[in-house]
């Protein structure tokens, strides 16, 4: 199935994102820099995240957290999904 859904855990992407927050992903869409996704880094393929694409790198993508104080793995990530649209909670901007 090419549409899916993510739970957001962590705050890793205020302000654009928050903890709780319901997401509509597209699988297999084309990632461009600046978008979020849903990727696995490399080297922590057991964990699934939700960043911002930053520029391919080595036949995958660069990832950033919004946050900057944020801490969690770095590196080269293989993109899953792009994020198309946060659906819950309703009212946040």
């Amino acid at each position: 199935m090419r549409i899916g859904t993510v739970l957001v855990r962590g705050p890793s992407m205020v302000p654009a994102l928050h903890d709780g927050d319901f997401l509509l992903v597209l699988r297999g869409g084309a990632v461009r820099p600046g978008a979020v996704v849903v990727g696995r880094f490399r080297a922590r393929p057991d964990l699934l995240v939700v960043k911002r694409a930053v520029r391919p790198a080595e036949g995958g993508w660069e990832l950033a957290s919004d946050n900057p104080f944020a801490e969690g793995p770095t590196g080269v990530a293989d993109v899953e999904a792009r994020v198309l649209l946060r659906y819950w909670p309703l009212g946040r901007r």
